[in-house]
């Protein structure tokens, strides 16, 4: 593998066609790199479900094809599906403890069916991704990503102790020592590939270790097939939900929100180490992501196993250390995912791996992921407000988890609802922010065609909301100005022109307006396939000279308002301008 390299060394950006051998070659790298997480959780699911041996045979098989298929529909631009770049997926870590619930409550039946139906809202919430900004907020996703992986407290840790009973006391303490000491080890001190192996050096030092202690299960390996497909464990779907159906959906739904967001993260993460030039994040390859991951999950679903989501550090850290971002690798990686399933002797040695090293490992994942909730919610603004009301849901929802609120009172068919730390903590954040957001200033509003003939009544909507938060003349111009600015960029020149033809079919603008905090926080939302505002507004600090007339536009928007965010979906762009005012 190459060593670190900077961005301006990128080899192939997507759309590059690499050599064969050398996106064979990468892809390798990257299916080893990935199956570990592929493999082993959900052989965690299933085995802290305590569900048979076939039923774990088929899930992994089951996995490992799916994370196949849904990294190469990843790798695929087709319309709204896919992303065109490398991100490879595998089994999710956040759907561990309700995918646990389920098959403890209902078995794999009862959670095939609930992964389709989360399927399916996936893609629905990719469909409404512009509409959930408001709801889902940093401050919520992070309280209920915390809250997730408190819920895998007492399964990790059952996991350290998980040995033979006639094994030596000091194996389970020793395994995890040694697996820790690895794994830890390289990536405190490590950098650049080793870092990135790390967490597989670590589970085969374990595994060496078991091995030594005669905890490591070689008989299994020695029996598996080299070639086969399992004869049985699919489940089918429960197809008439009973009680455990009713209480365990809202929380499998709230955890498909949060895969939702993740997913974003990964669709947003992927772009940036795969361009030569930097580039603001595309949403619509966003949705892309989220689309090929829903229908990644509907297969899933119908296979029986567990959710799946992208890998988008392991991804983008391949592209950065080897300079190859062609989606042929992706293709590479799935199709040697498809192809592993098929061969059980080796995806054995993974199955078999003891839990002590199971246990260090996902607690290695679980540390990472809280820090990376925390930094979601600080990056998002930790204000007063959001600080109550990260700090409430996540108490009360420890406090449910652990059914200490009232629990003289939870009785009945509420009773595991309400004693669902996730499901209640997330819903306390969302209770709280919606009433943060109902008390605050309201947001006017005003339609109009996407047109320039609209900058009379959008002028007069401006103005008259600046006179009734009581600014002076000079903040009026400013907030007018960037408003005629934020149209003139929205427009293409030939509506500019003033095609009458074009201006009959002048698609629909939304402004919405609101005073935050000693500035007026502007929305424009309209329908748009021209490149993205901030790239071109990015972009004016390199240009010797102004190449079209809307440049003008945007260098004015720049002067004019303190912050621009412009965010691009499939049929709809949304420019958020703020404008500093006294």
């Amino acid at each position: 593998m190459a060593t670190a390299r900077g961005k301006q060394e990128l080899r192939y950006e997507p759309e590059e066609r690499c050599p064969t051998l050398l996106s064979v070659g990468i892809g390798f790298q990257g299916m080893l790199l990935m199956l570990g997480p592929a493999v082993v959780l959900p052989t965690i699911i299933v085995r802290a479900a305590d569900q048979p041996e076939s039923y774990l045979t088929w899930a992994v098989f089951a996995a490992l094809v799916v994370a196949g298929v849904t990294t190469v529909l990843q790798a695929v631009r087709a319309g709204r599906l896919g992303t065109g770049h490398v991100l490879a997926s595998g089994a999710s870590g956040i759907f561990i403890p309700v995918c646990v619930t389920a098959l403890v409550d209902g078995g794999p039946a009862m959670l095939a069916s609930l992964v389709v139906i989360s399927s399916i809202v996936q893609i629905v919430l990719a469909a409404w991704l512009p509409l959930l900004r408001q709801i889902i907020t940093p401050a919520v996703s992070g309280t209920a990503m915390m809250l997730i992986l408190y819920g895998l407290v007492q399964i990790v840790f059952d996991k350290l102790n998980e040995i033979p009973e006639d094994a030596s006391a000091a194996a389970a303490p020793s395994i995890a020592a040694v697996t820790l000491a690895v794994a830890a080890g390289m990536s405190l001190r490590s950098s650049g590939a080793w870092r990135l192996w790390s967490p597989l050096v670590g589970i085969v030092a374990g595994c060496v270790a078991s091995a030594a202690f005669g905890v490591y299960d070689f008989q299994r390996v020695i029996d598996a097939s080299w070639v086969d497909v399992p004869r049985a464990g699919w489940p089918g779907f429960e197809l008439t939900p009973g009680p455990e159906f009713w209480a365990i959906l809202p929380t499998f739904l709230i955890v498909t929100v949060l895969l939702t967001i993740k997913i974003i993260g990964d669709g947003i993460a992927i772009q940036a180490p795969a361009r030569r030039r930097a580039r603001t994040p595309d949403f619509r390859i966003v949705q892309g992501a989220l689309n090929a991951n829903g229908v990644g999950n509907l297969l899933a679903g119908i296979a029986g196993t567990v959710p799946t989501t992208g890998y988008s550090a392991s991804s983008a850290s391949l592209v950065s250390l080897t300079g190859v971002a062609s989606r042929r690798v992706g293709y590479a990686i799935g199709a040697m995912f498809v192809a592993l399933a098929f061969l059980p002797k080796l995806t054995a040695f993974l199955i078999v791996i003891p839990g002590p090293v199971v246990g260090v490992y996902v607690i290695l994942l679980m540390g990472v992921l809280f820090v990376a909730a925390i930094r979601v919610i600080v990056q998002g603004g930790l204000d007063l407000r959001n600080t109550i009301i990260v700090g409430l849901a996540f108490w009360i929802g420890i406090g449910a988890e652990n059914r200490l609120i009232f629990p003289d009172h939870l009785s009945g068919a509420w009773e595991a609802a309400l004693s669902n730390g996730t499901m209640v903590g997330t819903i306390v954040a969302i209770v709280l922010t919606m009433f943060v957001q109902f008390t605050s200033a309201r947001r006017k509003r005003l339609e109009a065609e996407l047109d320039f003939s609209a900058l009379p009544k959008i002028d007069a909507f401006l103005r008259e909301l600046a006179a009734k938060t009581g600014w002076n003349d000079a903040s009026t111009q400013r907030l007018r100005s960037a408003g005629e600015e934020t149209l003139s960029s929205l427009l293409q020149p030939d509506d500019i022109a003033g095609d009458s033809d074009a201006a009959k079919q002048a698609p629909r603008l939304i402004v919405t307006a609101r005073p935050v905090e000693g500035a007026m926080e502007m929305e424009f939302i309209a329908a748009s396939e021209q490149e993205n505002l901030e790239d071109r507004l990015a972009y004016l600090g390199e240009q010797a000279e102004i190449v079209d007339e809307r440049e003008v536009s945007f260098r004015l928007l720049r002067h004019y308002a303190s912050s621009v965010r412009h965010q691009k979906y499939h049929g709809v762009d949304i420019i958020t301008v703020q404008v500093e005012g006294s």
